[in-house]
């Protein structure tokens, strides 16, 4: 086909390496001019043809950016697909401002416990809220979409903000219960960027400009699929319980020594460490998993753990690192943990604790931090347009790096 997209493909989002890099493959077509036209058209469950589906790759990074970026560059050059490339700037820069402001991701899930709280005592709104999960808002898009997340564990990025949109200002219900029921189920749900773009639309990452679903532009967007009724047509924007500080450094983390005996940590912050020519020195003794949740993960971990050994076969599989495997490591003679950067969010919270561990058994903790993520956060303090300005500077260093 002359798009580039096969109909067997249209419903894949590729959880493994090989079948991201086939789905770039086969996306690059569509990469430049086709994207900037018909990024925004939601056809359905079955139809979302002219986006990447790469994205549950991204957030696990079986597949890298840095990849990603430059393969649409050598097919399309910066000028032409400058709207994709600005996409993928754009799970950069949520991630980037969140890792200089972590207060704002505790300060979310203390707001999640306080909206339960605020919905157990409330009869109307946890009627209102029930509906909303259950697609019996009333609205069709809404509920269709809440239909399509739940059976699919996908939706447009587009139909994302009107989701949001309706569910803070016509349903009148706290964004940080929906921010949280979307990340929930989202295969590539990513902490920064669904927090981060829930506060955007309700008005509060940018003080004062909220997103507003407009019924007109859904239903042009969605090919005349729906007609909504009763959309807000104007924002009340929701008090801020969380106290968003300026940016500061991000944190301090040990790097990896090349001559100390390793356990290698896979999580699914980082599902492809094996390509990076940076750890290519270590001395990788043992290879260990944190533990996943979702089967989305758990396939995803599965296929980073047989590449990794393929690159380091002499590794012994320690299996879940805790603290027996720990001993284990190191009465093998390992002397760190290595492990790929944990951005801010659920994987760093629980990396805490295997710090905590590690540093018991006398084993020092190190994290990678690729070289995109120390290029791009510095622009990232404050709002896109920031980090936007340096893209061609950052995309051609990373073409340079050695």
């Amino acid at each position: 086909m002359a798009t580039g997209v096969f109909p067997s493909e249209q419903v894949t989002f590729p959880l493994t390496r090989t079948s991201a890099l086939v789905r770039l493959e086969a996306f690059l077509p569509l990469a430049g001019h086709a994207y900037a036209r018909m990024r925004n058209l939601d056809h359905g469950p079955k139809g979302h043809v002219h986006v990447s589906r790469l994205s549950a790759a991204l957030r696990r990074r079986l597949i890298s950016e840095e990849e990603v970026v430059a393969a649409v560059l050598a097919r399309h050059g910066l000028v032409a697909a400058e709207k994709f490339i600005s996409e993928v700037f754009w799970r950069t820069y949520w991630k980037g401002w969140l890792e200089q402001r972590p207060s704002v991701w505790s300060g979310y899930l203390q707001s999640v416990d306080r909206a339960q709280m605020r919905l157990d005592a409330d009869a109307g709104l946890v009627g209102r809220h029930a509906e909303a999960c259950s697609s019996r808002s009333g609205i069709d898009c809404f509920d269709a979409w809440v239909t399509e997340l739940k059976t699919t564990g996908y939706l447009h990025n587009w139909a994302r903000m009107q989701f949001a949109s309706i569910w803070i200002f016509t349903l009148g219900l706290p964004w940080e219960l929906g921010a949280a029921f979307m990340l929930d189920r989202l295969t590539d749900g990513d902490p920064a960027s669904n927090t981060l773009s829930w506060r955007w639309v309700a008005g509060l990452h940018t003080t004062g400009k909220a997103y507003l679903a407009n019924a007109d532009r859904i239903r042009e967007l969605t090919g005349g699929r729906f007609a909504p009724n009763s959309l807000a047509a104007s924002v009340v924007i929701p008090a801020d319980s969380i106290e968003v500080p300026p940016a500061a450094p991000p944190r301090v983390f040990n790097t990896p020594d090349h001559s100390s005996p390793t356990v290698l940590l896979l999580t699914v912050e980082d599902l492809s460490l094996e390509t990076m020519s940076a750890l290519d020195p270590l001395n990788v003794r043992a290879l260990a998993v944190m533990p996943c949740e979702t089967n989305a993960d758990r396939e995803s971990l599965e296929d980073a753990v047989a590449r990794t050994r393929l690159r380091w076969p002499d590794a012994v599989v320690l299996g879940s690192l805790n603290p027996a495997a720990l001993d284990n490591a190191k009465a093998s003679g390992c002397r760190q943990v290595v492990t790929g950067f944990a951005p801010v969010g659920p994987t760093a919270d629980r990396l805490e604790l295997l710090r905590q561990e590690a540093a018991q058994e006398g084993l020092l903790f190190a994290e990678h931090l690729r070289d995109w993520d120390r290029q791009a956060w510095p622009h990232c303090r404050k709002g896109f347009f920031a980090l936007k300005q340096k893209i061609p500077i950052l995309i051609n260093a990373e073409s340079h790096r050695p």
